[in-house]
């Protein structure tokens, strides 16, 4: 999911504290020691050189890919982290925030990260493929334009619930059946969403 750069969070070794019990009155609530940093601040704190160079897929303009297309990459930066916030905290059982990965795009040529995503993925998965599913935005935004211009999503004029679910149904088929005519078209080696 993409986020601002304004979002905070506390590193993922953090660790909440919580104050001796002084025996009266309601017992003290865990709090992590220090104040969340905003997510950018995390990764300019790790650095440049934490940056990895990552491709996740080849265009559509000619180049010098594989497949004779340009090479769509850039550097990255993933770091485990804790999202705080009000939202977060009611959300959780415990007194510790819940873990995920922070994935920034820092371009070599620039000063500082320029966007930002969190994910719950395992802590395990590689950086090539937090990148690639964060990249695929395009994706998503070609799909709903699909289904909306060639597939008729927007055509519903009916009152019912029943009604536009069905009208939905049958164009998420439609769509399901064109993706799967053309992935079946497409040579293998260049098929790469």
């Amino acid at each position: 999911m993409g986020i601002s750069t304004t979002l905070s969070a506390q590193p993922a070794g953090a660790v909440p504290v919580a104050e001796p019990y002084s025996g009266t009155g309601r017992p003290p609530v865990a709090k992590y020691p220090d104040k969340p940093r905003s997510v950018k601040e995390l990764v300019i704190a790790v650095g440049r050189k934490a940056a990895r160079p990552v491709q996740w897929r080849e265009g559509s303009r000619p180049g010098t890919g594989c497949s004779g297309r340009k090479r769509m990459y850039s550097r990255f930066v993933a770091l485990r982290v804790r999202p705080a916030g009000r939202e977060v905290r009611q959300a959780t059982d415990g007194p510790e925030l819940p873990e995920c990965w922070l994935l920034a795009e820092w371009p070599a040529g620039e000063p500082e990260p320029v966007q930002f995503w969190l994910s719950d993925l395992p802590s395990g998965m590689p950086l090539t493929t937090l990148v690639r599913l964060a990249k695929l935005r395009w994706r998503i935004e070609h799909d709903y334009g699909e289904m909306k211009q060639a597939l008729g999503l927007d055509h519903f004029e009916g009152r019912t619930w029943g009604g536009w679910h069905h009208h939905v149904t049958l164009v998420s088929v439609a769509h399901a059946f064109c993706t799967l005519q053309r992935l079946a078209r497409a040579p293998k080696d260049t098929a790469s969403a």
